[in-house]
């Protein structure tokens, strides 16, 4: 606590300016905001890409149980939005009083003119402090399971490839698009399974993390939220909350667990797999760099950025690419399970990505919870802009972002990056007394 009440005094040599605060944002954006007509939509976890044709796709979820999730689409050049999908409806299950899709957990992929991807849950009953799958009202039914989707970005039309296993939802996703191989694992149970798009036919691995997020006790685990497709191979990637890395080999259709490495780092930190309100040693984003052939990796908790060589089976830890003024307390972010905002961008060297920074009042930091049993954020954070030049080992800290009346972005967990480098996320703005979740863009400088 010293170190923070003195932080606002830095001496600085006789005649100097005085030294920056390392607990302060050096720097602060701009970011503009959007409104695409949908005041219940709630926080959204990844559900956005920028598609070939440029425009930003994206989905607002929703919490409630009869209200689905809307799929939407915005035009950087026109500044438009339009209104492109109701899930439920997209999924042919318009009234029939099923607890509706009310989420994408996962980003799109293109392939041949399609955008695939799949639908969640949204609507939750809160059992022991965790999020479970919701208990349906009266004279409504229960959730009938995650869609694995393809949106023609020629005709608007949809195409659906069946549910994901067990009816669960589908939390992580990605897809083979050389060999047409959707890959998934479910919610709450943490089941891996794959679907080729030509026949439709689906193949269930089984739990992949003891019992997943439904379990109790000794038998819980957090599920990873991201899989990453080698298209050379067609290999997908996943890990455990132990520390795993898991394969799933293309040439004998199976699933394996890596030998030669894991992620159980001590730069990461300790964790007990067995309780929830974190991550683990799961990787929690991720992205395929096909120039040098690697799987690029956060750790959410710790903001470790490395990468994963496929060939070599070797993890080398890069960088931790939290906010400056988070390098400063040495402290982790306000949310539980580190974030999603990261991505390639379309320079294919630079590395986007959104985190949380520590605030501080006359001199104090800001704290929030000490713990919590959910992905959630345990207290009021900035939101920074991180890039990182791959080739360069080069970071940058572009500042903290704020809306043009002064808010702050919170509970942001999605990122897309143009073909420009603006960099678009969905976060909650309050706006006339009434608080949503929509689109934000912003211009790193």
């Amino acid at each position: 606590m010293l170190v923070a009440a003195i932080s606002l005094s830095v001496f600085s040599p006789l005649g100097a300016a005085p030294a920056a605060d390392p607990f302060q944002p050096a720097h602060k954006l701009t970011a503009r905001t959007y409104h695409s007509g949908f005041a219940e939509a709630h926080d959204t976890y990844n559900g956005m890409g920028c598609a070939s044709d440029g425009k930003i796709y994206y989905v607002l979820s929703s919490e409630k149980h009869d209200i689905a999730g809307q799929m939407f689409c915005f035009d950087p050049r026109r500044r438009e939005i339009r209104h492109v999908a109701d899930l439920t409806e997209a999924c042919g299950e318009k009234g029939q009083n099923l607890i509706v899709q009310g989420k994408s957990h996962v980003n799109f992929v293109e392939a041949n003119g399609k955008l695939y991807f799949a639908t969640h849950i949204g609507f939750y009953s809160i059992i022991d402090g965790m999020e479970k799958m919701g208990i349906p009202p009266a004279g409504w039914k229960a959730y009938p399971g995650g869609h694995l989707l393809a949106y023609d970005l020629a005709t608007g039309k949809f195409e659906d490839f069946g549910i994901a296993p067990e009816r669960e939802g589908v939390l992580s996703m990605n897809m083979d698009t050389k060999r047409g191989r959707i890959f998934g694992l479910t919610w709450p149970s943490g089941m891996f399974f794959r679907c080729d798009i030509a026949t439709k036919q689906m193949k269930n691995f089984g739990k992949q993390c003891a019992e997943g997020e439904n379990g109790k006790g000794a038998a819980y685990r957090t599920i990873c939220r991201t899989i990453v497709v080698n298209p050379e191979d067609g290999s997908a990637w996943f890990t455990t909350s132990e520390g795993a890395i898991l394969r799933y080999r293309a040439d004998t259709d199976s699933v394996e667990t890596i030998k030669r490495d894991d992620l159980k780092k001590d730069y990461f930190g300790l964790y007990d797999p067995t309780s929830p309100g974190h991550m683990g040693y799961n990787w929690r984003q991720t992205f395929w760099r096909a120039a040098d052939r690697m799987i690029y990796a956060v750790h959410g908790n710790s903001g470790y950025l490395f990468r994963f060589d496929p060939a070599q089976e070797r993890v080398e830890v890069l960088d931790r690419i939290t906010s400056e003024p988070s390098k400063s307390t040495g402290l982790f972010d306000q949310f539980s399970y580190g974030y999603l905002g990261f991505a390639l961008g379309p320079d294919g060297k630079t590395a986007y990505y959104l985190t949380g920074g520590p605030i501080y009042e006359n001199g104090r930091r800001v704290a929030g919870k000490t713990s919590t049993a959910m992905g959630e954020a345990k207290g009021l954070e900035n939101l920074h802009l991180i890039t990182y030049d791959i080739p360069k080992r080069q970071y940058r800290d572009h500042g903290a972002i704020f809306y043009e009346n002064g808010q702050r972005p919170l509970y942001v967990n999605s990122i897309a990056v143009g073909k420009d480098g603006t960099v678009y996320f969905l976060a909650r703005i309050t706006e006339n007394g009434r608080t949503r979740a929509d689109l934000v863009s912003v211009k790193p400088k």
